[in-house]
């Protein structure tokens, strides 16, 4: 099994899919974690297989999908930190399914209607497209350690570790708008800009991240 760091570096944004079915096996190993991380989180995340409708709108070809038929919808109930929790389990679904071999792409706004079940008090916040991609995607161009923390060479490791996991993270529109901040020894805020779009889900994706990174052990989040 590769560690979480490996899945990180490993992990690109795919929006072209083969037409290849996900194999049962993978499947439920898919929904058993699905189960655990909505459990933990007080999420409703659906993994909807065999279901093309969604990326076959006009939105979803204007961003070039193909063959996007299967796809995570991350839904909730509707509360002030729910995006930021979607960011954060959806996150953890999507290292998942690398580890599995599948290929993913955060989606906000280039798709159709999804087939999730969603309850009045619910919200689906995102989508999140799943399956075998043609290729495994290529990384893309970063802000800098310093662009996003008060990193400095005095510290710690954790910290840097931390960071850099976090600036391998998936944000809208490749944004990066966030920033991480050692407040005392062991103590690290993270928040994000007041200007752009879906932060709060960044926020969620890049703390996930930063906490591979760093280690939980190593810090506590400053409420």
């Amino acid at each position: 099994m590769k560690d979480m760091m490996e899945l990180i570096k490993e992990r690109h944004s795919v929006r072209q899919y083969l037409d290849k079915k996900i194999p049962e096996d993978i499947r439920e190993q898919l929904d058993t974690y699905t189960d655990e991380l909505n459990a933990k989180g007080n999420l409703h995340m659906q993994i909807i297989y065999d279901e093309p409708e969604c990326f076959n709108s006009r939105m979803a070809h204007y961003g070039k999908f193909e063959n996007a038929a299967n796809y995570i919808a991350v839904v909730g109930k509707k509360a002030p930190n729910l995006e930021e929790l979607c960011g954060y389990y959806g996150e953890l679904l999507v290292l998942k399914a690398q580890e599995l071999g599948l290929n993913t792409c955060w989606v906000a706004l280039t798709h159709g209607k999804s087939k999730a079940k969603i309850a009045p008090e619910e919200k689906e916040v995102i989508i999140i497209a799943l399956g075998y991609g043609k290729a495994q995607g290529t990384a893309r161009k970063s802000k800098s350690a310093t662009d996003v923390s008060n990193i400095s060479t005095d510290s710690p490791e954790w910290f840097k570790k931390g960071v850099e996991a976090a600036l391998l993270a998936p944000t809208a529109i490749n944004q990066q708008k966030f920033k991480f901040e050692l407040t005392d020894e062991h103590t690290v805020s993270a928040k994000s800009e007041m200007l752009g779009m879906y932060l709060k889900i960044d926020l969620g994706i890049v703390k996930c991240h930063f906490e591979i990174g760093a280690g939980k052990e190593n810090f506590t989040w400053n409420k």
